[in-house]
């Protein structure tokens, strides 16, 4: 068998001659910044920006982060001093206002416009547009079928007959007729990359809110003992963070107080025996001009109030500690937030006395709602719930560090200028008091008192003989109407356009030689349409069985419609 082969003159046939390559045009400047454009605005872009985005948030929810977490900040350089300042160099506790954070989330933001913009244009001009011409061979489409019209049916009534079914069931349809045969031409689908559409546009609605609500709002933090109240102005907070374009002056002026704290704990199950149930932060909010109203704060039902969202974050015991010098006058009383350190809220705490004693004087306060002692001497509590109440205090004496001008945490006590007065390494115990017990320093430097929250209690009932504190954060932001819309939309958009199947039918009469008149029916699926089969057979029955019924059998030719 003879092998074909090109013509000797044929250019490929030609030998190549040296230093002959092919020269690529230059794409330019300008030729560059069109195809880094069009990559940038590509859905597939836009989908790697959004997942990137989201692997991008993940170290804010495994670091503190300075704008919620201040305290939490502090607390991850104390017990990491070595990995801290490195993850402090990438803005790891400043993940959502860092600079690649950032970067992420405009690139994103402008990917999204670039493919929303012309998509809207083009669907647009789809849904002006009328229906494409049938194709002349419909056996190679997806589920091409034929029937038999009756006898005496006319190509072009057949046609009407299923044009007004084709819109019956939601097709926008166009008619092509010749002498031979006629057909109609359907498509319905377009809510779809409506639907789409929608859900793109969502989120650039919800990328601009939440940018928008990130700079003119802020979020703060309170810690409030009961008793306690708290009044929304800025030097009221224990922690700040405005947005870049906040302005105090916005504050609207209220007043919260903290009547009761209280904590349901497990007491029946002992699979799980002193797990919190409920928390409940009673309230009384006074806002400006109006009388005080009761509330309640709990862990997922914030308050709403004054144009912010009170949200309960922690809770945790608030001993009384009362100091007096040696003559027996009072030189220092608080109620103290202990910081739990686990699950049944044994709790570490310091107290600092500044003046009024002969030294400085400072203590580490370790508190043990239900104390017990471990087989090692150590103290633990085995209960949240106040059953056995025990205070320790480790006591030092000397410089707290105070007068240097350098801000030191209230929940810290540097003892590298202090001299160890009572703990477990000196000749003097750690000093042990119950509620309303009080106990000498040592060096005769006076007492402590642990008061009593309910003296009037019966002896050995140590309910309510402590205070609680709640941590609250307070949060404002203008514009969280707009994101809940469009997160809605967000959610309607991808639902249209996971559900809703975009597809064209056809359906074509043909006269054939003998008289006879045959039906054919295909359709083609825009996307993935795993019923489009079935609906063209449904097509199909339903249109030869109103060809068949004596009511509508179309014996007339209909006016010719476009």
């Amino acid at each position: 068998m003879a092998t074909l082969s090109r013509p000797s003159d044929h250019y490929d046939s030609r030998p190549a001659r040296p230093g002959a390559d092919v020269t690529q045009p230059r794409l330019g400047t300008s030729g560059w910044l069109r195809w880094f454009w069009r990559q940038l605005t590509s859905m597939r872009t836009a989908l790697f920006l959004l997942l990137l985005l989201a692997i991008a948030a993940v170290p804010g929810s495994l670091v503190p982060q300075r704008s919620s977490d201040p305290n939490g900040v502090t607390q991850y350089f104390a017990n990491n001093p070595d990995l801290a300042p490195a993850l402090d160099t990438i803005q790891a506790f400043d993940v959502y206002s860092s600079a690649w954070f950032s970067a992420i989330y405009l690139l994103l933001f402008v990917s999204l416009i670039g493919c929303v913009i012309p998509r809207t244009k083009h669907h647009l001009q789809a849904l002006r547009a009328t229906p494409p011409k049938t194709p002349a061979r419909l056996a190679r489409l997806a589920g091409f079928t034929t029937r038999d019209a009756p006898a005496g049916t006319d190509p072009a009534a057949a046609i009407d007959s299923a044009r007004g079914l084709l819109k019956e069931s939601g097709y926008r349809v166009a008619r092509f007729d010749t002498e031979r045969e006629a057909s109609v031409s359907a498509e319905r689908g377009y809510l779809r990359e409506t639907g789409n559409l929608v859900f793109h546009s969502a989120l650039v609605g919800i990328l601009i809110t939440v940018g928008f609500g990130s700079g003119f709002g802020f979020s703060g933090q309170r810690v409030l003992v009961e008793g306690q109240t708290f009044v929304n102005s800025l030097l009221a907070y224990d922690s700040f963070n405005p947005g870049r374009f906040f302005d105090d002056a916005g504050l609207d002026p209220y007043k919260l107080k903290l009547d009761d704290f209280t904590v349901d704990y497990e007491t029946e199950n002992l699979k799980a025996f002193g797990q919190p149930l409920d928390f409940t932060a009673d309230v009384t909010v006074t806002p400006r001009g109006e009388d005080p109203e009761p509330a309640a704060v709990k862990v997922n039902a914030p308050l709403r109030t004054g144009g912010t969202d009170v949200y309960l974050l922690g809770n945790g015991y608030a001993p009384t500690i009362t100091v007096k010098d040696p003559a027996g006058k009072v030189v220092f009383t608080d109620s103290i937030p202990f910081l739990p350190q686990d699950a049944n809220l044994t709790s570490l705490g310091v107290v600092k006395v500044p003046d009024g004693l002969k030294k400085q004087v400072g203590m580490i306060g370790f508190f043990y709602p239900t104390q017990a002692e471990a087989q090692s001497g150590a103290y633990f509590s085995s209960f949240p719930d106040l059953e056995y109440p025990l205070l320790t205090l480790n006591v030092y004496a000397g410089d707290l560090g105070l007068d240097e001008g350098v801000p030191t945490s209230v929940y810290s006590l540097d003892t590298d200028k202090m001299d160890a007065l009572a703990t477990r390494t000196t000749t003097v115990k750690p000093l042990e008091l119950k509620p309303g017990e009080t106990q000498q320093l040592p060096g005769g430097l006076g007492s402590v008192t642990f008061e009593e929250a309910n003296p009037g209690a019966k002896k050995g009932d140590f309910s309510g003989s402590v205070l609680r504190f709640a941590s609250f954060d307070i949060h404002h932001d203008p514009t969280q109407g707009w994101v809940l819309l469009f997160a809605v939309l967000v959610l309607l958009g991808l639902l249209t356009s996971l559900f809703v199947p975009r597809r064209r039918v056809w359906v074509k009469a043909v006269r054939q030689d003998d008289g006879s008149v045959r039906l054919e029916y295909a359709g083609l699926a825009r996307g993935d349409d795993p019923a489009l089969e079935a609906a063209v057979a449904a097509l199909a029955d339903r249109h030869s069985a109103r060809l068949t019924s004596p009511a509508s059998a179309p014996l007339a030719p209909a006016p010719e419609q476009t």
